[in-house]
């Protein structure tokens, strides 16, 4: 599993949640909501510290991860975030 974020990405991440170089972003799992990969769970954001990260990047010093307890979800995917300038907001995919 990997995860790519394009700096377009990052810096509305950055800006929406005030970020600074020094933070890291979680995608993890979470019960309910729609497009995930999964039945009945989505992907979510938080704010906090690596733990046990099973993917990672850095992206405008923002460290984006998965931890390896929400491995499962992603199966044999890798996550990739893109900015999609039409809805001026992060696009997520999986690859």
């Amino acid at each position: 599993m990997d995860i790519t974020v394009t700096n377009d990405a990052a810096k509305w991440y950055k800006e929406e949640l005030d970020l600074s170089e020094t933070d890291a972003m979680q995608f993890y799992v979470r019960y309910g909501g729609v497009g995930g990969l999964q039945p009945g769970f989505s992907l979510g954001i938080k704010v906090d510290t690596p733990y046990e990260a099973v993917a990672e990047t850095n992206v405008e010093g923002i460290t984006f991860y998965v931890e390896k307890s929400d491995e499962w979800y992603f199966d044999t995917y890798s996550l990739h975030v893109s900015y999609d300038e039409k809805w001026e907001e992060p696009n997520i995919s999986y690859e």
